[in-house]
This record gives structure tokens, sequence and C-alpha cells, in this order.
């Protein structure tokens, strides 16, 4: 796959996520870099910001296995991995595959599951696989979990642990779309009936599984320069000595952003990275994975703060 045919799988997927999902363009960019960079992506936002709408009409573009998890306070780890169910009729035990073993994997609400089922799925999303009573399952090359959780409700919720929130490659805020946004969406919908569940019809299926593998490859060949590598390398040792973060980002944080520069690279167009690309994806990638100190939480400051901060203190290459 060339350049010019990437923009084309690229710009017809915005196009057919457009037909149900308005006003979320920045956000819908961002899902695509994780896509095409081979990571996963976690959704915050309050209710009725279309986090799952998002999340199933991109699956919908894709002519992928797609599957759904509404993950709630009594989900057990076997209700997401499957288990192994002993068969009377042949005196054996065969396994019930749970849906884990899909291509695109929607774990919706994933916050309201506790500690020990969210941990079932550190193994799937860092090494595409799973093990079940001590034998290994593949999940595939394609896996790819969204993720969406609720900031505004605490109660009957669980935060995720941090060693899960690195396997994240992204965290995308969804904000409530503006004005102009609000009112398209609302003329969108005066047409359809009432109680419709906001799932357009006739998007097509453009990214299949050969097409999505040769838009990865073709990011593969994304050039990296030393410069850019270096600035990367700043930004993240950045995190580790600011003295308004008690924990900084890792060296898998690092390489995870460096994939991600690839992908953004190559969805602008262009078949070498720059700084802007780095500076553009900083934030999303590491927002969650760097944890405030009392001092900067004491004054109100956030994690996007502090990284503009890093961003604005290291010089870019020129």
């Amino acid at each position: 796959m060339n350049l010019e045919t990437f923009r084309d799988v690229v710009d017809a997927t915005r196009t057919e996520i457009g037909k149900a999902v308005h006003g979320q363009d920045e956000i819908v960019t961002t899902l695509l870099v994780s896509v095409f960079a081979r990571g996963h992506c976690l959704l915050e936002g309050p209710p009725g910001t279309a986090k799952t709408l998002l999340a199933r009409t991109l699956a919908q573009t894709m002519d992928l296995d797609f599957g759904r998890i509404q993950f709630t306070p009594d989900l057990m780890p076997g209700d997401v991995l499957g288990a192994n169910i002993f068969n009377f009729q042949t005196g054996e035990f065969k396994l019930t595959r749970g849906p884990v073993f899909t291509d695109i994997l929607l774990a919706d609400e994933i916050n309201r599951a506790p500690p020990k089922t969210q941990s079932s799925l550190l193994q799937a999303m860092n090494e595409r696989m799973v093990t079940i009573d001590g034998e290994t399952y593949p999940l595939g090359d394609n896996f790819f979990v969204i993720a969406t959780q609720n900031p505004i409700e605490q109660q009957g919720t669980y935060p995720l642990p941090e060693a899960q929130l690195d396997r994240f490659l992204f965290k995308l805020e969804v904000e409530f779309p503006d004005r102009d946004a609000e009112f398209e969406i609302l003329s969108r919908n005066r047409s359809k009936p009432v109680g419709d569940d906001g799932i357009a019809t006739g998007i097509n299926k453009v990214l299949s599984g050969e097409t999505l593998a040769a838009g990865r490859a073709h990011v593969d060949s994304i050039r990296l320069d030393d410069t850019i590598l270096s600035y990367i390398v700043d930004l993240i040792r950045a995190t580790r000595n600011d003295a308004e973060i008690r924990h900084g980002a890792s060296t898998r944080a690092a390489d995870a952003l460096a994939n991600a520069v690839r992908a953004k690279a190559a969805i602008e167009g262009r078949d070498y990275a720059i700084p802007d690309d780095v500076q553009a994806l900083l934030i999303p990638a590491m927002r969650h994975r760097i944890v405030l100190g009392p001092t900067a939480e004491i004054e109100g400051r956030t994690p996007e703060d502090v990284l503009n901060n890093i961003l604005n203190r290291i010089d870019a290459p020129r």
C-alpha cells in the first residue's frame, strides 16, 4: 500500500464514521491512529457523548469480528475469557470461549467491574493471547480493545489500576460537541423513529483484514529520524524528573508513542514524522500514564496542565 492509497482508506473510514458520529473529528482521527498503530484505546467522557456509538460505528467500518462486554460489578473473569465446561456426554472438558475471542472488543463502562475482572484483560491486551486453565490461546493480530468509562459517576465503579492503564495507547477525553454540531445531530435525528438506537444504516465496510494489515505495514515504513526519537526520549524522561509528577511514564510508553507518531504522520500524508506529530499525541498518550504528586493535586493541576508545561520546557528539534 502506498501513501495515496493509505490516505484514501483513512478518508473513506472517516466518511463512514461521520454518518453516525458528528462533531468529534479530532477524536475519530486519533482513534484511527490507535488502530493503525496496533494500540488499544480508552474513551472517557460523560454519558451521552457517543462513546459507545463511536466504538460500534468503527467496528461497522471494519470487516472483522466484533464483540461487546457490558462491564458490571458482578462480572467474573470467566465471563470475559470463557471457561472449560465438562461435557457429561463425552466425558471431556470443552472450552466455551468468552467474548474476548474476537477482533474488535468493546469493553463498555470498563470501570464498573472489580479489579479481578479488569486484570483478566491484561494478558489479552499486552500479548494478544489468553491463558485458561494453564493453556494459552492466541487472539490474533487484529485484536483491538476500545474501552469506555464515565468519569462522573463514582458509586459502583473501580479505578483502573496503573498496570492496565499502561496497556492503553491513548486515553481520549470525549467532550460535548459545540452548538453547531449538536444542532446538526438533532437535525439528523428528527427524521428517525422515536427511540432509534442511533446506529446509522448504510455504513460500508472499508477496512478488511487485508487492508488493515497493508495499512499497518505502510505505517511501519514511516521514517523516524534520530532527532524525533531523541525528542520523544527527552519528553518521557522529563515526566520522571518533574516535581509535580510522582510516577512518570515508562519505556513502554515511549515506544508506544513512537509507534503512534508514525501512524499520525501517515494519516497526515507524510512518509516521515515531524515534531508536530509528537506534540499532538503526547497528551492523549501520557495523560493516563503519569501520577501527579500531592503538590499538583492540592493546586488543582491536571495531567494535561503538567504535560503542556513539559512540552513548553523541552525544545523541539528544528
